[in-house]
């Protein structure tokens, strides 16, 4: 294994890769890729033989290509990955393969398990389920990107999304057994089959999102 000092890497984090997520859209600004890193370190503690360096820099680099758009960030996060040199001071040219693995494994809409613990681990961690959050999220998305939607435009826009990825049968899969998320998740789909208290949260979340 090569050398490496996980507050070094660290720094190395925070200084030259958070900040590029300022550029993202408000669902994928630098207050996501912080979160997805705590949770992930959070859930490593489960999994002793997980590298924290490892784990820290797949989860940091895992949504860069989103420079590039959406529709391939997963694998243009992963070429990031590995046109990065700064990485090969502290890893091995397997364990950067790894990390790519991890960008390209980490979407919701895979349509495979991510291949190491490491994928399965920033996975879940990129899961933020939370129903306030979620519902923000992809409203902010669709206003952004569908702007001449009016209000029921993008209700029912946002709900058929809530559907395809949320609800019994939807494609989000959960990997961690150890995270809140199955909970939560449940949470939110007995939200979602309530059509009043769902139109009541998107009501609220719209009408701040356009003071």
């Amino acid at each position: 294994m090569m050398r490496r000092e996980f507050e070094e890497i660290k720094a190395f984090v925070e200084r030259e890769i958070v900040p590029r997520y300022d550029g993202f859209d408000a669902g994928h600004g630098r207050d996501h890729v912080e979160t997805v890193i705590s949770q992930a370190l959070k859930l490593a503690e489960y999994y002793p033989e997980a590298d924290r360096c490892l784990l820290l820099v797949a989860a940091a680099y895992h949504d860069l290509g989103l420079v590039n758009g959406r529709e391939h960030h997963h694998t243009d996060s992963a070429r990031i990955v590995r046109d990065d040199e700064r990485l090969r001071q502290w890893f091995s040219e397997e364990e950067i393969g790894t990390i790519a693995d991890v960008a390209e494994d980490h979407r919701a809409s895979s349509d495979h398990e991510p291949r190491t613990i490491y994928g399965r681990i920033v996975a879940e961690a990129d899961r933020i389920i939370d129903g306030e959050t979620i519902v923000r999220r992809a409203l902010q998305y669709g206003m952004k990107h569908e702007p001449g939607l009016d209000r029921e435009g993008q209700y029912r826009r946002l709900m058929e999304h809530m559907r395809e990825k949320y609800d019994y049968g939807g494609y989000l899969k959960l990997w961690i057994p150890e995270s809140d998320n199955a909970r939560n998740l449940e949470a939110f789909r007995q939200t979602l089959a309530d059509e009043k208290a769902f139109r009541h949260m998107f009501d609220t979340i719209y009408e701040t999102l356009n003071q």
